[in-house]
């Protein structure tokens, strides 16, 4: 039987019919001593009572339990390297019925997604041995299940189930934690709720160079748990950022009529900008600024760098900072492998010395704002691995740092879903300064 803990957690308790089936084996003893006892006293009459030896006595003893064997055999593992469904299957002694699952498990699942490391189970009966089920975890929302059916085998993808928590986080940047990456660390959560935060200020914040110590941040955010355990994080709610004595308030709003929610400020204006601060996914190190006049760490001399390097480690993703069509992906001389795209208003953007180039990513595809185009590398005139990103406005390469200061503010709230969006902040304003409450006077009383 299901049952929900204090946290929401699900556990399982013994079912009722099973500690009933219990207690009548552990009785079973004292029934059978009274269904010898009673004939035994009538058939003596008044001889007297037939005395009733001390081992049949009824005694406080500890009643035994009797075990039943489980009908079913569970083996759980995980997928080894170089593995094929068919060698996974053939590795449990089902080479002979592995066809005619694989080809069932094509019409919902392709096979060749098997990766390495993911978790597998396979369910067998006792009785023959037989296969009973398989499941696969195919990822974070669902997963594989192949069931035995009379006519052979019936596969599907099953979603899990996923309980969603409300969770605050405060934090402070001071001597010993010096990042946003150090402080949410510290406070119990991982890389991954910093890198949603820094998305989620469209930004406003320069998290690696405009932090200072006393800045402090107040967030809102969803953590997913799968079956009890902790999966990752969802949505990114509300949160507050004061640095450097400004204020910057951010809530998550979805407009009626739009295809997905977006972040606003506190004003209903949107965070989002018509070009990324930067190709990355998180506030990256800059190793070299735009300039007229700079020392060519290659060739030598004195010449023109016309863009911004960005020193990340090989294989980092490189997105698109705003949406547009890519012009070109290719190797292009000294600047290695190189995308182009073409944006609204006259702009482009180059994508330098890539290791590699996107899924999908030729020339006239449309793509979008954080899509992913390439991946850091050191193709072309590069002493390490490194971007180097460009912008052109007009035909002429602009500063990508300062040029994005001069873009318009996002786009507000229509006029008509203001009060829905008011509604909505303040809620989200009051369940992040309560829940923080909570947990500053939680922790003074430890």
């Amino acid at each position: 039987m299901l049952r929900s803990d204090a946290q929401g957690r699900r556990r399982v308790e013994p079912l009722p019919v099973l500690d009933s089936a219990r207690s009548m084996f552990s009785r079973l003893p004292h029934l059978i001593l009274l269904a010898v006892c009673i004939p035994l006293t009538a058939a003596c009459g008044s001889a007297g009572t037939v005395p009733v030896s001390s081992e049949l006595e009824v005694s406080g003893r500890e009643p035994t339990d009797i075990h039943l064997r489980a009908d079913t055999r569970t083996v759980e593992q995980i997928v080894p390297r170089s593995s094929t469904l068919a060698s996974l299957l053939a590795g449990h002694g089902l080479a002979g019925r592995s066809f005619q699952l694989i080809e069932q498990v094509r019409s919902v699942f392709n096979p060749r997604r098997l990766r390495v490391g993911h978790p597998y189970r396979l369910v067998f009966n006792n009785v023959g041995g037989g296969l009973r089920r398989f499941e696969y975890h195919v990822d974070e929302d669902e997963f594989l299940r192949v069931t035995v059916v009379d006519t052979g085998f019936n596969a599907e993808l099953v979603p899990y189930v996923k309980e969603r928590h409300e969770v605050t986080l405060a934090g402070v940047i001071d001597a010993d934690h010096n990042s946003l990456v150090a402080v949410v660390d510290a406070g119990g959560e991982n890389v991954m709720l910093a890198i949603a935060m820094a998305e989620v200020f469209g930004g406003e914040i320069d998290f690696n160079n405009d932090l200072r110590r006393g800045d402090s941040f107040d967030v809102l955010f969803e953590k997913v748990y799968r079956e009890g355990t902790f999966s990752g994080y969802g949505d990114v709610l509300a949160t507050e950022f004061v640095n450097d004595g400004r204020r910057v308030q951010v809530f998550r709003f979805h407009v009626p009529g739009e295809a997905e929610a977006q972040y606003f400020d506190e004003t209903g204006r949107s965070t989002k900008r018509l070009f990324l601060r930067s190709p990355f996914r998180f506030e990256p190190r800059v190793t070299s600024r735009f300039s007229y006049r700079r020392v060519h760490p290659v060739l030598g001399g004195v010449r023109p760098h016309l863009g911004v390097d960005y020193g990340a480690p090989t294989g980092t993703p490189v997105v698109a900072v705003a949406n547009g069509t890519v012009v070109s992906a290719a190797r292009s001389g000294g600047s290695g492998n190189m995308v182009r795209l073409r944006h609204t208003n006259g702009y482009e953007t180059y994508y330098l010395h890539l290791s590699a180039f996107g899924k999908g990513v030729r020339p006239g595809v449309r793509v979008a704002q954080g899509q992913v185009i390439g991946r850091v590398g050191s193709t072309g005139l590069a002493t390490g691995p490194h971007l180097d990103y460009r912008m052109r406005k007009g035909g002429a390469f602009v500063n990508p740092l300062l040029e994005r200061r001069n873009l318009p503010p996002g786009e507000p709230v229509p006029e008509g879903f203001m009060n829905a969006f008011v509604s909505s902040r303040d809620s989200a304003r009051e369940r992040m300064a309560r829940d923080s409450s909570a947990v500053e006077e939680a922790t003074l009383a430890q």
